[in-house]
């Protein structure tokens, strides 16, 4: 059998291919990235296919060991990165050592925007944002409840004016 024979059979094979990659992905776009590399495979590999055998199986073969291998390296991938509830404050210590002078401009910034604030919404955020719960800023400052909650919201929202700059970063990033 010659190599273009091969391709077209491989390419003959692609709809029962994609088929089948969709039982192991679930996903139209995960299933066409398998189908590829599985074609992929199967066509640079050719010359280890046996003629009389199943080409089918032997293609479909190829689609399973494809998605476990990808399915491993996307695991190991996961776990090679840090989650946000597992940086240690060692972590946050090197990376803020290593980042300073970005870190103490988006600090000074931050802090002068908090000093923009009205105190009677800084002291309850600042507060909050210490870890205070809202029942104890409430008793702490003897007003009610839901003054606490009411105050902790504008105060967010006129950060968030005064930080602009930083929300269009992360949403560009």
């Amino acid at each position: 059998m010659t190599q273009f024979e091969f391709n077209n059979m491989v390419n003959s094979h692609s709809l029962s291919l994609k088929m089948h990659a969709l039982n192991f992905t679930k996903d139209i776009e995960d299933a066409n990235d398998l189908v590829q590399d599985t074609m992929l495979k199967a066509i640079r590999f050719y010359q280890n296919f046996q003629e009389g055998t199943n080409f089918k199986g032997w293609l479909f073969v190829i689609m399973k060991n494809t998605f476990i291998n990808n399915y491993r390296k996307s695991a190991k991938a996961k776990t090679l990165i840090t989650q946000d509830d597992e940086i240690s404050s060692a972590n946050l210590m090197y990376s803020s050592e290593r980042n300073g002078s970005v870190g103490k401009m988006i600090v000074d910034d931050i802090q002068k925007a908090l000093n923009h604030l009205p105190e009677v919404y800084s002291v309850p955020f600042i507060k909050y944002f210490e870890g205070f719960k809202y029942h104890e800023i409430a008793d702490e400052l003897q007003i009610p409840l839901g003054t606490v909650k009411t105050r902790i919201h504008v105060a967010r929202e006129m950060l968030k004016k005064y930080l602009k700059t930083y929300a269009k970063e992360a949403y560009s990033a």
